[in-house]
């Protein structure tokens, strides 16, 4: 695959995603009950970083998004599109995993 179509690739998949609504949502699930610092504590991050998060100035690792989703029992699909559930596109084709 030529890098001009990785990063092609790359570009459409990072801009189908709204980071500041992701930041908005990050906010939201913090609540009014808990601090910055609270919350970067239990995420494993620095309140800096998340401040930056919620602002949509910086895009979580799938690290924070895990430990976001692990920590406050939110999905990482919740996270990403607001959606509770986002249905994969179905496959077409044998999968090559599949012994049979």
């Amino acid at each position: 695959m030529s890098h001009a179509l990785i990063k092609s690739i790359q570009s459409k998949a990072q801009s189908a995603i709204d980071w500041a609504a992701v930041g908005r949502r990050i906010r939201e699930l913090r609540g009014f009950d808990m601090n910055q610092a609270e919350f970067s504590r239990r995420i494993g991050v620095t309140q800096g970083h998340l401040s930056r998060l919620e602002r949509g100035e910086k895009e979580p690792g799938a690290a924070v998004l895990f430990a976001i989703s692990q920590e406050f029992g939110k999905s990482v699909d919740w996270l990403l599109t607001g959606k509770a559930f986002v249905e994969g596109k179905k496959r077409v084709g044998k999968d090559p995993s599949d012994p049979g």
